[in-house]
């Protein structure tokens, strides 16, 4: 099912959400000093070309740099980059085979806005807490 989720998901909005995060990798990467944000957002931007079956997880040891970075992240790209998974979730909700497409936008909205101290793993790979 997750194959079939993909797939529907690369061709109706993955492939441009995707984009747009290399677009802003490429920026950073050229702003020499804003690399971190680059790599970031590759990183992301594979994560919005196959979502299904990946989550994002808090990266241990994570502290004051992540949350300084996130704040200048949100300000550069965050805010532009959560705007297009809001208005691409609301375009898939409207049919109903689009509803889970929109569900998962939505889950990508808190990552596109601070990235930076998160990880991305796979479904079956994160750790289970009790």
């Amino acid at each position: 099912m997750r194959i079939l989720l993909n797939i529907i998901w690369l061709i109706f909005g993955g492939l441009w959400l995707a984009l747009g995060y290399f677009v802003a990798g490429v920026i950073c990467c050229i702003l020499i000093i804003t690399i971190p944000f680059g790599i970031a957002s590759f990183r992301i931007g594979v994560y919005a070309l196959w979502p299904f079956g990946k989550t994002t997880v808090e990266k241990p040891g994570a502290g004051a740099a992540s949350l300084i970075g996130n704040v200048i992240w949100i300000l550069v790209a965050g805010i532009w980059l959560a705007i297009a998974h809001i208005t691409t979730a609301v375009a898939m909700a409207i049919t109903i085979i689009g509803i889970p497409l929109a569900v998962a936008n939505l889950k990508m909205v808190p990552i596109s806005l601070m990235p930076l101290g998160r990880e991305i793993v796979s479904v079956d790979a994160r750790p289970q807490y009790m």
